[in-house]
């Protein structure tokens, strides 16, 4: 019987936080089941482990957390302690076929990775979501650019790297060679899988049209500027709710905050839900006429391919990976998501309903990857790769 992956779910497994990446950590967890054994860094422990039943429960779907940090309870951390003091570690399997690591890692994690890489043989794969925090620093926290080239130079350790995009793949090979290295591990693009609904539903009826954006609130996710396209709308008559779906970042989110609270106290319909569980965001999707996501640029951008999967069209930037996304139909592509364009594409929907519907056609063909069809492809790739062993 062939021995499971390791798959590395150091953060993860310590919040209920449902950013992007998380979701595609989780969902990634789950599509693998039985052929991976989710581990983690305990640094109370000072040692990699099999992640315990609490740990696993934070994969489990529920209520998100308002903030992204890790968790680590109070017996957690004495638990950890006394391993490390009276050499109680619990193992690691004695076999694996190789190491999976979907997480943007920690400086933490990272320096504690080649204690894992020389367990697990190999193959050891990272997953790459993308170079953003570089081509947007002035959108991004100061602490995340500082440790990003660390980061991007600490991934030279693995086997391959699996990128979420062609355009995050080219975003990471163009780095390394900026950096003059000659040997570097193979990049692939292995678009990401997408939860996907049994059916479509079709646009509830009423009077208020609602038109629904779902992302983290941060900087590079360019809120202010869709704030400002919907209050035009409404100064000029326009009648539609604003929904808005999604973590708030505490620093280069705020000024969306500010902006949203403002608009309310004017009597103006938008929403803001902040984080939320899935059956509450399948339920805003199936409630929306139409998605907006006025994102500067992405790796991927997961909640574009989730509207048209269920047949939402969705205002999108024609940039980054979002032009891969956008490509197959049911998108209005806008060239600079500047407040004006994003006014004029949700007016434009709004008032025309036949646009709309050709949309949602459109949308309606699209055929999106699963998430067992994304676990296999990367199994399978993994498969192809020399890794340090056979080296």
């Amino acid at each position: 019987m062939t021995p499971p992956f390791l798959i590395d779910l150091s953060h993860t497994s310590h919040t209920t936080a449902r950013t992007g990446v998380q979701r595609v950590v989780r969902s990634l967890h789950q599509a693998l089941g039985a052929r991976a054994v989710p581990v983690c860094f305990d640094p109370y422990g000072c040692a990699w482990r099999p992640l315990e039943d609490w740990e696993l429960a934070n994969l489990l779907p529920g209520d998100p957390a308002l903030g992204r940090g890790s968790r680590w309870p109070l017996g957690a951390r004495a638990r950890g302690t006394f391993r490390r003091i009276s050499g109680g570690n619990p193992p690691l399997p004695s076999a694996s076929s190789g190491l999976i690591v979907p997480e943007i890692f920690s400086g933490e994690t990272a320096r504690a990775l080649p204690a894992l890489l020389r367990t697990s043989p190999g193959p050891h794969v990272a997953i790459f979501h993308d170079a953003l925090a570089l081509q947007f620093p002035e959108l991004t926290p100061s602490s995340t650019v500082a440790r990003f080239p660390s980061y991007l130079k600490e991934l030279l350790a693995f086997d391959g790297i699996a990128a979420v995009s062609e355009f995050s793949r080219a975003a990471l090979l163009d780095y390394w060679d900026w950096l003059g290295l000659r040997s570097t591990p193979p990049v692939a693009s292995l678009p990401l899988g997408i939860d996907t609904p049994p059916e479509f539903s079709p646009v509830p009826p009423g009077d208020l049209p609602v038109v629904l954006s779902v992302g983290s609130l941060a900087g590079r996710k360019n809120h202010l500027a869709l704030l400002e396209a919907c209050e035009t709308l409404w100064a000029g008559g326009a009648r539609f709710q604003l929904r808005l779906v999604g973590i708030a970042h505490p620093k280069t989110g705020r000024a969306a905050l500010e902006r949203i609270e403002s608009l309310r106290a004017a009597g103006r319909p938008v929403r803001y839900d902040g984080p939320v569980g899935e059956d509450v965001l399948e339920s805003a999707y199936r409630e929306c006429s139409f998605t907006v996501y006025p994102s500067l640029a992405e790796g991927f951008g997961l909640p574009v391919a989730e509207s048209l999967a269920r047949g939402r069209p969705c205002i999108c930037r024609g940039d980054g990976a979002l032009v891969e996304t956008a490509a197959g139909g049911g998108c209005v592509v806008v060239d600079t998501a500047l407040p004006g364009e994003l006014a004029s594409a949700i007016g434009g929907l709004l008032s025309s309903p036949s646009a709309l519907a050709s949309l949602e056609t459109a949308a309606r063909g699209r055929r999106f990857k699963s998430w067992s069809r994304y676990a296999d492809e990367l199994v399978a790739w993994m498969g192809t790769l020399g890794w340090h062993a056979g080296k």
